[in-house]
């Protein structure tokens, strides 16, 4: 049977023409011509359904027209966490890709480039996502059951990317497979809340429509959908769902923590432990099915590892500074985690091996490498935290060296995975204030991984204890409150999630991102001289209607 990767070549251009031929009108236009070639619902069977499901799937390679568009509008979101205390722009200096510094220090304005190809890609998407829609419904030799199924895939997709919209934007339109002509909708047609009711109900019925397993890897199951629905539902605040949804995941048995942090890198473990909603990249075949997501963060690395990367998306000091532990390997969650600094290899503190394992640091491995000042693009301006995990190590059958995207693996990118989840419902029961035992302990199960990716038996690929002082510990009953526990969870998933681009969204939803940033600005600037200006207000959370969007549109996007 055709797997998700292996139609995708086709289908990103056949089933892509396909799809404008079913949605064509059979009147004539201004040239007086008639489409050629038009299916009917009669002749759309399973496999041209899979074809236009999988045209779907296949927008979230998030290549389209350009190289530029993937990059600086990813479905990893790495250019969004720019915005967030735990980045830096990178590559050669502030003018290049300007557009994205603009993001890093706060001033963002309606012509960036990153608001129009987020707005345009989440678009071209949720196209794609209502057309496999209609032609599901109208297929003539499929089942209800088939329908049903097929169409809960479809529409799970489509919610991430409303909710990547409502994520981004204060204002934006919806239509789903029923609206006849989407370039007459308004971005004022529905409110926020209305949209997010949208959403959470698509992914509901998805949840009970979708199987528990699929016979093609990639493609989505009923927890995808939970999934996806308990982070809606954290950004919305319904806590009772989110524990809810995010415990379906938990308790069907279908996923679990990596043994090693290291393994998250690893293509030879796609689709397996916490992968449980991913991106599915190839680097066997064309280069469209490369992760282009990250293909500017590649390290510069020595001697050309990787082909030489622009290395985009390094690491603030202020994240360096919170893997810091103390003497018992719990984080200086008093807020003082920046009175010292870990700078370089010699620092003498305990930190969070997760720290190596997410970042290059000088005097520290690299994939059995060392990394050093040549594997910095602009050490001076910028430092030396380069982004680790996506890279698995240039000596891996499934890299591809020499060639555009840096670094170009078979390394999926997981969009939710099993520690996202585990830390989801652990937050849920902490804003309830109640179960906190339980919520300690789904923490305690995501810091011992971090504990057991460093032992005895450890061959230092990445973190070396004979040079760092690795310590994590777990957290007790004793002074377990709700605050205490609250910041505990708002910490873990900093440090675990770190460099996957969902720490801006973290900080938007907890309403702390205007005090977190700026507060950050002000520490950073000791190292970032180009933040001494740099400043965020309430009013910039959200991303304006692009500029362009807004005069193509006329007087529906006001």
């Amino acid at each position: 049977m055709k797997t998700i990767r292996t139609i995708i070549n086709k289908t990103l251009c056949g089933a892509a023409a396909l799809a404008v031929a079913i949605g064509a009108a059979s009147c004539d236009d201004l040239l007086d011509t008639k489409p050629q070639g038009v299916f009917t619902a009669e002749q759309i069977g399973e496999s041209e359904a899979l074809d236009l499901m999988t045209s779907a799937y296949a927008t979230m390679l998030c290549h389209y027209f350009g190289n530029n568009e993937s990059f600086a509008g990813p479905i990893n979101n790495w250019v969004i966490d720019l915005r967030s205390d735990d980045a830096l722009k990178g590559g050669d200096g502030v003018t290049m890709e300007a557009y994205m510094h603009q993001l890093e220090i706060g001033n963002v304005q309606s012509d960036n480039d990153v608001i129009n190809f987020k707005w345009r890609n989440n678009y071209f998407s949720i196209s794609r996502c209502n057309t496999a829609i209609k032609a599901i419904l109208s297929a003539g030799s499929l089942s209800d059951e088939t329908k049903e199924s097929f169409v809960a895939e479809m529409k799970t997709l489509r919610a991430y990317y409303y909710f990547d919209m409502l994520r981004l934007f204060e204002k934006f339109p919806y239509f789903d497979e029923t609206v006849a002509n989407p370039s007459e909708c308004r971005a004022d047609e529905y409110t926020r809340d209305q949209i997010a009711s949208f959403i959470r109900k698509d992914l509901k019925d998805a949840y009970h429509a979708l199987p528990e397993t699929q016979a093609q890897v990639g493609r989505f199951n009923k927890y995808v959908a939970a999934a996806v629905l308990a982070r809606v539902d954290l950004f919305l605040s319904e806590w009772a769902e989110a524990s809810e949804y995010a415990g379906y995941v938990i308790d069907s048995d279908k996923y679990h923590l990596y043994n090693n942090f290291l393994d998250m890198s690893n293509p030879e473990f796609n689709n397996m432990y916490e992968s449980v909603m991913a991106v599915q990249f190839s680097s066997a075949n064309s280069p469209d099915q490369f992760n282009f997501n990250n293909c500017l963060n590649c390290t510069w690395s020595e001697g050309n590892l990787y082909g030489n990367g622009d290395d985009f998306y390094l690491a603030s000091q202020d994240l360096v500074n919170a893997f810091r532990t103390d003497e018992n390997g719990l984080p200086f969650l008093d807020g003082t985690q920046n009175s010292e600094s870990v700078t370089s290899a010699d620092y003498n503190g305990n930190v969070d091996p997760r720290l190596d394992f997410t970042l290059g640091r000088i005097g520290m491995p690299w994939r059995s490498y060392q990394y050093n000042e040549k594997w910095c693009r602009n050490l001076e301006l910028y430092g030396q935290y380069s982004c680790k995990k996506p890279y698995p190590s240039p000596d891996s059958p499934y890299v591809k060296v020499g060639i555009v995207p840096w670094g170009a693996s078979s390394l999926n990118y997981i969009i939710v995975r099993y520690a996202d989840v585990l830390l989801m419902k652990a937050e849920a029961l902490i804003e309830l204030n109640k179960d906190l035992d339980i919520a300690r302990d789904l923490i305690n199960q995501v810091r011992a991984k971090a504990a057991r990716s460093v032992d005895a038996s450890y061959s230092p690929r990445d973190c070396d204890p004979m040079v760092a002082n690795y310590a994590v510990g777990q957290y007790s009953a004793t002074a377990w409150n709700q605050d205490y526990a609250r910041r505990a969870v708002r910490h873990e998933r900093r440090v675990e999630l770190a460099m996957e681009g969902l720490r801006w969204f973290d900080l938007l939803r907890w309403g702390t991102a205007v005090d977190v940033v700026n507060k950050y600005y002000q520490f950073e600037v000791a190292y970032q001289p180009y933040y001494s200006s740099a400043s965020l207000s309430a009013d910039e959370l959200y991303f304006p209607i692009p500029l362009n969007q807004k005069d193509n549109a006329g007087d529906l996007y006001k």
